[in-house]
């Protein structure tokens, strides 16, 4: 059962109030894309999406292996195997408070069985807005 399949493949709407946090997840040496990732991923996307009331929405990005040189301004490097998780939260402070739930941890464990390193970056929306 990979993400897809697991209910977890729509549309999300942001509140202008949420925060977002921003998890770059870099994969081990040697370990590609594959089934067992999709499945631990979905297994921690959907216990937070069951149990925490402050869960607003979140996506999981796979990284496509370009940079835009359009965008992009200044040096940069090759970023490596890497996934991104996004979530959005009431607050920060519920985020932080899900993460410490053992709900959770035994959750992303399944998930850094395949990760040498995570960065979660967290953001105050500023904007947003659609065509």
């Amino acid at each position: 059962q990979n993400i897809r399949e697991n209910h977890m493949f729509g549309p999300i709407t942001i509140p202008y109030e949420a925060v977002m946090l921003y998890n770059v997840c870099k994969l081990k040496e040697g370990i590609e894309w594959s089934d067992d990732l999709e499945f631990a991923i979905g297994e921690m996307c959907t216990a937070v999406k069951e149990t925490y009331d402050e869960f607003i929405a979140g996506q999981v990005l796979k990284y496509a292996g370009f940079i835009s040189e359009e965008g992009s301004v200044g040096s940069f490097g090759p970023e490596g195997r890497h996934f991104a998780l996004i979530t959005y939260w009431k607050s920060f402070e519920a985020h932080e408070e899900s993460h410490r739930a053992e709900l959770f941890l035994k959750a992303f464990s399944g998930v850094m069985e395949f990760c040498s390193e995570t960065k979660e970056l967290g953001y105050e929306i500023m904007w947003q807005g659609e065509k």
